[in-house]
């Protein structure tokens, strides 16, 4: 038989036992009776001091043990996931952190890399902005060439022409041959 059986035998068994020493209630011929008389009840009373005194030890080891020890491990069991859950509260703020100072280096990575691409196409843009300019200035600088020569070469055949319809402008000024 298991301890626990035994004392559900012997709970029951004290159970019995006082039911069967109450005695009947007593009444007063229908009245209710707010001062009883303590004469009559002087027998009772020293019945329900035994009683009281042999149920004490079978309630203390069936019901207040056992309930007081489920109540210790509750309030053990509660301070223990307390505990724990201070202990991952703590580590989650841990992790937290470490996430937030990780994204904060990334971030600054992804600046400085942005910055040195920026700075990198900027080097890029000055050197083909550079290279067009060289080379347009080349073709203006061409180009004012080839001007001056059509200017130079429009002159002497415009000089020469001038000089014709002088001498022709003259010749028929003159109404003679020069």
């Amino acid at each position: 038989m298991t301890r626990q059986a035994k004392r559900y035998l012997q709970f029951a068994a004290v159970l019995s036992i006082s039911a069967c020493a109450a005695s009947g209630a007593w009444a007063s011929g229908g009245n209710l009776e707010i001062f009883p008389d303590f004469q009559r009840l002087d027998g009772l009373l020293y019945q329900l001091l035994v009683l009281f005194a042999l149920l004490v030890v079978p309630v203390n080891l069936l019901i207040l043990k056992p309930l007081l020890r489920v109540l210790d491990e509750r309030v053990e069991r509660i301070e223990g996931v307390r505990v724990r859950a201070e202990r991952l509260e703590k580590d989650a703020d841990e992790v937290y952190e470490q996430y937030e100072q990780a994204i904060r280096e990334v971030r600054q990575q992804a600046e400085l890399d942005r910055r040195s691409q920026i700075g990198h196409a900027r080097e890029q843009t000055l050197e083909k902005t550079g290279a067009a300019r060289v080379d347009a200035e080349g073709e203006i600088e061409r180009a004012r060439g080839e001007l001056a020569a059509s200017i130079a070469s429009a002159r002497g055949a415009l000089r020469a022409e001038a000089r014709n319809l002088a001498r022709d402008v003259a010749a028929r000024v003159l109404g003679r041959a020069l």
